[in-house]
C-alpha cells in the first residue's frame, strides 16, 4: 500500500502559479502575518506580468489568506483573537459536518486513506519538521471532506483553508510540544469514529479537536 501524498496545487496559468507561489511564501514564513505584498516587487520576483500577479493576488484574498485596504494596501492577514475565533469557530462547524457526511457515505478504499494519513503523521513525527507534520494534518482533513462527497461542503472548507494552515503555522511555531503530543492520537481517533463510532460523539470528539487547537495558539499568543 502506498504512501499518501501531499496534494499538489492545480495549475491553470499564471495567476494561479503567481497566487500558489506567493501562498508557499507566506506559508514558509517568507511573509509573515501583517507583512505589505507589493505588486511590482512580487511581479519581479516571480518573473510575471504586475497584472498576473493582481489576478493571484485576488485568489489569496477570496482565500482570505490577504487584505487589501486603502490605507494600507495588501497585506498578509494578522492574527487577531477576534479572528482566530472565527475562523476556528466557522471550523469546527464544518469538520464536524464533514465527519459525520464521511461516516455515512465513506467506502472502504476512504477509510484506508485516513488511516495512511495518520501513519504518515506516525513516521514524520521524529523528523521535528513542523511544517511537513502539518501539510500531513491538513491534507487528513482534505481526506475527510472529500469522504463527505458534498460539493459546497468541500468548497465552505476550501474558503478557509489557507486561514486554518496559517494560523496552525504560526501555532506551531510558537511551540511544537502540544502539537506533536497529541496530533497522532487525536486523528487516530477520528479516523476510528468516522469508520465505526456514534455520530454524537464523533461530532463532539471533531469539534473538541478544533477549539483545542484554538485555545492552544490563543494562550501561546498571550504568552508572547
Amino acid at each position: 500500500m502506498s504512501a499518501p501524498q501531499v496534494r499538489k496545487a492545480v495549475r491553470r496559468g499564471l495567476a494561479h502559479e503567481a497566487a500558489d507561489k506567493v501562498r508557499d511564501a507566506i506559508f514558509a514564513g517568507e511573509f509573515p502575518p501583517g507583512s505589505p505584498l507589493k505588486e511590482v516587487d512580487l511581479a519581479a520576483s516571480l518573473d510575471v506580468s504586475r497584472g498576473s500577479v493582481r489576478e493571484g493576488l485576488a485568489i489569496l484574498a477570496q482565500e482570505g489568506l490577504i487584505r487589501s485596504e486603502w490605507h494600507r494596501g495588501t497585506t498578509v492577514i494578522e492574527l487577531t483573537t477576534a479572528d482566530i475565533d472565527e475562523v476556528y469557530s466557522v471550523r469546527a462547524a464544518l469538520d464536524s459536518l464533514a465527519a459525520r457526511t464521511a461516516q455515512k457515505r465513506a467506502d472502504p478504499e476512504a477509510l484506508a486513506e485516513l488511516d495512511r494519513w495518520v501513519d504518515a503523521m506516525a513516521a514524520e513525527l521524529g523528523s521535528g519538521n513542523g511544517p511537513r507534520l502539518l501539510a500531513l494534518d491538513i491534507a487528513f482533513h482534505d481526506a475527510i471532506y472529500a469522504a463527505a462527497a458534498n460539493g459546497r461542503l468541500t468548497a465552505a472548507w476550501e474558503a478557509i483553508r489557507s486561514q486554518v494552515h496559517l494560523f496552525q503555522l504560526s501555532r506551531i511555531s510558537l511551540g511544537t510540544e502540544h502539537y506533536r503530543a497529541r496530533v497522532v492520537g487525536e486523528h487516530r481517533e477520528l479516523a476510528a469514529l468516522i469508520r465505526e463510532g456514534d455520530p454524537e460523539v464523533l461530532s463532539q470528539v471533531a469539534e473538541e479537536h478544533v477549539h483545542s487547537a484554538r485555545r492552544t495558539l490563543l494562550e501561546k499568543l498571550a504568552d508572547q
